[in-house]
């Protein structure tokens, strides 16, 4: 085939196909009069090129992932989460437009509300786009379902680890037929236990290695790339959401954001259940980092320290204020859980 017959075959243009042969994305033959021609493989690539290039896909992405057919999972992930922060990154401008429009005194906006506005929604764009794995868990992937087992430590962060997830499962109730988000996926030791109920279950991970783990243990799991701050998913699209030893790892002022991505996600009638290393309140907080000090734990507070701790009060009063019902259930000091119902 020739140059102008394959453009129509794929509408799409002489221009572009010179322009990927260009980039080294595809070669094909030399004919008499050094005329291009084009076999059925070359069309199967150039369609392939087409398609990455139209999700969005750099021409280098694109020609790693012809060079390496395993990379186009892991590029096309990227490419979605990309998609779902500048979607949820247009709503949010939206929402604030609509909020100025609506801030008015007569037939005058209010210069102070627009500056507040505006101010919150850049706050907003920060907290998404700056958030970092500051503790390397593609590193820790491969090695991770070993690490779970610290008995004997003077610090033990899975003390009651098995018994912890059983809990979730339990009051979670995940039945045949419903979507599930696991969020903090991990290695899939949460999601994995819904999908015997029959539920289809979502994992979101910010670590590519975990996420590879996870799909080699738990193939019938989505995987995600992802975070808290801006969760791969659709409004409404979750009939629950999981989430183990995860929540820690967003500071205090970026907790509310993530409970509101959980709050969008969820549907009416929706339960999100949370087990976590917080404490129940401050005073409870003080009086057990307390204790590890007076034991000269040092252990127990360089971990403490090194993350984000909630205090579990916190969580149960955000759940309320809109409307939620929340249980809690205790651990130990420092492990909780927190299962809340959307009305």
């Amino acid at each position: 085939m020739k140059i102008k017959e394959v453009a129509n075959r794929l509408n799409t243009t002489p221009r572009t196909i010179r322009f990927y042969e260009e980039k080294g994305l595809i070669q094909p033959d030399k004919g008499e009069n050094d005329y291009r021609s084009y076999s059925d493989d070359h069309l199967w690539r150039l369609q392939t090129i087409l398609a990455l290039r139209e999700v969005g896909l750099s021409t280098q992405q694109i020609k790693n992932t012809l060079h390496n057919e395993e990379e186009v999972e892991r590029y096309l992930n990227a490419q979605r989460s990309a998609l779902y922060e500048e979607w949820l990154e247009i709503k949010d401008m939206i929402g604030t437009i609509d909020q100025m429009l609506n801030k008015k005194t007569g037939e005058e906006l209010v210069k102070e509300d627009i500056f507040a506005l505006a101010d919150q929604l850049k706050n907003v764009k920060e907290k998404r786009k700056g958030w970092q794995d500051q503790w390397d868990f593609n590193s820790q992937a491969r090695e991770y379902d070993e690490s779970l087992k610290m008995n004997g430590y003077r610090f033990n962060v899975h003390e009651h680890y098995g018994e912890a997830l059983a809990k979730a499962i339990e009051f979670v109730q995940p039945a045949e037929g419903e979507t599930g988000v696991d969020i903090g996926i991990g290695t899939g030791n949460l999601g994995s236990q819904c999908i015997p109920h029959g539920a289809h279950v979502i994992g979101v991970d910010q670590s590519d290695e975990m996420l590879n783990v996870c799909k080699e243990k738990h193939p019938q799991i989505d995987v995600r790339h992802g975070h808290f701050l801006a969760l791969p998913v659709m409004d409404d699209e979750a009939d629950f959401i999981t989430t183990s030893y995860a929540l820690h790892h967003v500071t205090e002022e970026e907790k509310e954001l993530a409970l509101m991505e959980m709050n969008r996600i969820l549907r009416s009638k929706g339960r999100v259940v949370i087990v976590d290393l917080m404490f129940a309140d401050q005073h409870d907080r003080e009086r057990v980092i307390g204790d590890f000090k007076e034991a000269g734990n040092r252990e127990a507070i360089f971990a403490i320290e090194d993350e984000y701790y909630a205090n579990r009060s916190n969580l149960e009063a955000w759940f309320k204020k809109i409307g939620y019902t929340v249980h809690t259930y205790v651990f130990n000091d420092i492990l909780h859980m927190v299962y809340a119902e959307k009305h």
